[in-house]
């Protein structure tokens, strides 16, 4: 009997959305995964959680509509990570129209009737927070409502419910070698030590290696697949307001700039052709420069290529365009045949859709075991045991029960680990019953809980996916955070305050 009914190769969001939803079924599931979890192309993700207005012009109706229904449902089950927002795009006529425009919202408008979020509206500029930013060329800007989520802790938190249903989730797990028959045998190096896995069905999730998976491990004719890398900028921000500010491009495209981590503003997304290994995605200046020239034919404040603290990449692969009408899909094989055990292929597509691709995946299967019925719909994500718009009301209760948090920091908490936050404030009065701290907000408690719960091992598994704290912890508490998570103890961390 094979020790597992599925293993997943593969620990970004296509995985561990897999992982969930077959563990949540009853089968028994290991998910490996080379490096850590979301480190791929999932935190280069442009964070939206949306309907796409320009598969909207495509005229893929059916696509959007069933997009924003998954966008209903993301706020109902992840209320803490996916926040709605009002987006801004500025009016001219160089590209689109006011009445292009205006009539895409309120098509917009009607395909997510039942979402409950504010409908578009036109507003004037001169006389709005939203032009405050803004060259004066621009009179009017149009409003819509989508959502913003946090892509790393969207991953880490499915991998958890996984977890928590039964799945065995490894990371620093590669898997060198598959060997297929009636079941699976999979060689896999854990850790440094060599381990040998068997399954009774494979899902491969590899994202950019799916072709080098495929051919040097599995064995098998890799899909034909089309590499593209997805560039973003982080600069200071630019802006007071809480909008998102949706940019026209003089080549079509559709640039967005978010606010970010409180201190900065994210700019993307660009994306191009890649060629390369997906382990090393650098972005060119190139990228750099497209992205700052976009922000500045609309912001009055001007950026260049020095200014950018920080860009993120990632290289992700999407059915050519024969097999795929839209590459926020993704794409889905399933390979079986007489006395071969199942392989399934999950490939690309955006975060907005990512359940409903894990769902499809998990069906497939149904023919060759029995399983429960489809549930990721409404179950929601740990933490998430919440309306979404008592968001503020969650923050209020933190607050009340732990007087020492500030807002900022509470705010932050609450987004990362919704009503779960009480399992790292635990009873403490005060912040030094937190631990050590690294940085203006990161505790040894929050570190210890990131170690235990959410397999982070070293300090840019906690800086840059489960937090974003990176971007303004200071280089002697970085030290210190990673000689506390080598050692279990601190070295020269600062007081917790």
């Amino acid at each position: 009997m094979a020790d597992y009914d599925l293993a997943i190769i593969g620990g970004g969001l296509n995985g561990v959305s897999i992982a969930r939803d077959a563990a949540g079924r009853g089968l028994r599931v290991i998910l490996l995964e080379q490096g850590d979890l979301g480190a791929g192309a999932s935190q280069a993700s442009p964070r939206l959680i949306h309907g796409d207005l320009a598969d909207l012009e495509r005229r893929h109706f059916l696509r959007v509509r069933r997009a924003l229904a998954e966008r209903d449902v993301w706020l109902r089950i992840a209320p803490h990570l996916v926040r709605p927002m009002r987006f801004a795009i500025p009016a001219h006529s160089d590209e689109r129209t006011s009445l292009h425009l205006r009539s895409w919202l309120l098509l917009y408008d009607r395909l997510a009737a039942r979402s409950g979020l504010p409908a578009s509206a036109t507003v004037d500029v001169t006389h709005h927070p939203v032009g405050n930013a803004l060259k004066r060329p621009f009179g009017t800007a149009f409003e819509y409502s989508d959502c913003v989520v946090d892509d790393s802790r969207l991953v880490v938190l499915t991998a958890v419910d996984a977890a928590a249903r039964g799945a065995e989730i490894r990371t620093g797990a590669r898997c060198t070698r598959a060997e297929r028959d009636r079941e699976w045998r999979l060689v896999t190096i854990d850790r440094g030590f060599r381990r040998i896995v068997t399954a009774r069905a494979v899902a491969s999730a590899t994202g950019a290696w799916t072709p080098s998976v495929a051919e040097t491990v599995l064995r098998v004719p890799p899909p034909k697949l089309a590499a593209v890398q997805m560039d973003q900028i982080v600069v200071r921000r630019l802006f007071d307001s809480d909008n998102i500010y949706v940019f026209q491009n003089r080549d079509g495209r559709l640039i967005f700039a978010s606010p970010y981590q409180r201190e900065f503003t994210l700019i993307g997304t660009a994306s191009r052709a890649f060629k390369g290994d997906p382990a090393i995605v650098t972005t060119a200046a190139a990228e750099v420069a497209y992205l700052c020239d976009a922000a500045n034919r609309y912001f009055r404040e001007r950026i260049e290529p020095v200014d950018v603290v920080r860009t993120l990449s990632g290289a992700n692969m999407a059915m050519t365009p024969a097999d795929a009408p839209s590459p926020r899909d993704g794409g889905l094989t399933l390979d079986h045949g007489r006395g071969r055990a199942p392989l399934i292929t999950i490939i690309g597509g955006d975060v907005t859709t990512s359940r409903l691709r894990a769902e499809r995946a998990v069906s497939k299967l149904t023919p060759f075991y029995p399983m429960s019925a489809r549930w990721t719909a409404t179950a929601p994500l740990p933490g998430g045991d919440f309306a979404w718009d008592r968001f503020d009301d969650e923050v209020d209760a933190v607050r009340e029960r732990w007087r020492f948090l500030g807002e900022a920091q509470a705010r932050r908490l609450v987004a990362a680990y919704g009503s779960n936050v009480k399992e790292i404030l635990d009873d403490a009065r005060e912040p030094g019953d937190l631990g050590p701290a690294f940085g203006p907000e990161l505790t040894a408690a929050e570190v210890r809980y990131l170690m235990q719960k959410e397999w982070a091992r070293f300090p840019d598994d906690v800086l840059w996916r489960r937090t974003k704290l990176g971007l303004t912890m200071p280089q002697a508490d970085r030290d210190a955070l990673a000689a506390f998570m080598a050692t279990g103890a601190p070295a020269r961390a600062s007081v917790a305050r």
